[in-house]
């Protein structure tokens, strides 16, 4: 039996454009190095007292990698060198990238520096960012008719609906 499929012109110049971008990626910049832009993916998860951020690094060494903390924003920075040169011009494929890279992720409100922890071990990097306290409803006291008489209390609370 013959299976019939839909011609999708526009999936056919999709994927031309991306290769395009890849090509144009690795053109030479003004100053004549080499460059090629560059993300690694990354994972995130949630437990009960954490956010945790994964990274592949592969190949980087941790010397090359830096993780600042600034105003609930976390950026991680690094540099993966080219690791041999071509001298001969036989390349068949380029397809590992290079390069520097940064990645900037928003965090709670109310992080800390001393609330994350870096780890980096076989080429992944996890920070591990422990949630800020959230605000606890209190209790405020009221004074009746600015004077002697005891004030009154009112409770406050956190739910939702």
């Amino acid at each position: 039996m013959a299976t019939m499929v839909r011609w999708a012109p526009f999936s056919e110049v999709t994927s031309l454009h991306n290769e395009m971008s890849r090509f144009m990626n690795g053109l030479l910049e003004g100053n004549g190095r080499t460059s090629q832009s560059w993300v690694p993916v990354a994972d995130v998860w949630e437990t009960e007292d954490e956010l945790v951020y994964a990274f592949d690094l592969p190949g980087i060494p941790e010397a090359k990698i830096s993780v600042e903390l600034d105003d609930s924003t976390l950026t991680v920075t690094a540099e993966r060198e080219r690791e041999q040169k071509v001298e001969d011009g036989r390349y068949f494929r380029f397809e590992r990238r290079f390069g520097t890279f940064t990645r900037t992720i928003a965090l709670p409100q109310g992080v800390t520096e001393e609330s994350v922890r870096a780890e980096y071990a076989n080429g992944v990097l996890e920070l591990h960012v422990a949630k800020p306290q959230q605000p606890k409803p209190r209790k405020i006291q009221i004074g009746v008719g600015g004077g002697a008489a005891e004030p009154q209390t009112i409770e406050g609370s956190a739910e939702r609906k």
